[in-house]
């Protein structure tokens, strides 16, 4: 099976020593992503709503970078800071997927890289 690097000038460049997407197959495994704008490299966080809307953004513009959609997700992982934001960010995080949402965990953690408050990572898959 081929593995193929997926990348987005809409999203950040990676930080590390990763791809912000591999597709292998018809899989699509999509690396953590945080609130970072992909044309100044400024975080968005001004609160944990706008901050969660940056992560999707970016994650759909991968996503479109491979051509899937937020329809073709089957996993989510989600890590946060405080599960207090918990309520907030599935607020957010449920409006792009208002019907048949993916499988999910959300996890809390002490830190993220560049100590933002919700990472997001996911894989999509096409029939």
């Amino acid at each position: 099976m081929a593995k193929n690097i997926i990348y987005s000038e809409e999203a950040p460049a990676p930080i590390g020593p990763y791809s912000q997407a591999v597709l292998a197959g018809n899989t699509l495994y999509i690396s953590g992503q945080i609130a970072l704008d992909a044309q100044t490299g400024e975080l968005i966080n001004e609160n944990i709503t706008e901050e969660t809307h940056a992560v999707m953004k970016n994650l759909d513009a991968i996503l479109s970078a491979a051509g899937y959609s937020f329809g073709d997700v089957v996993k989510c992982s989600i890590f946060i800071k405080n599960m207090d934001d918990f309520g907030t960010i599935n607020e957010a995080y449920g409006q792009y997927f208002p019907s048949n949402p993916p499988a999910r965990e959300t996890v809390e953690v002490s830190k993220l890289p560049k100590n933002v408050q919700v990472e997001i990572s996911c894989i999509a898959v096409k029939a």
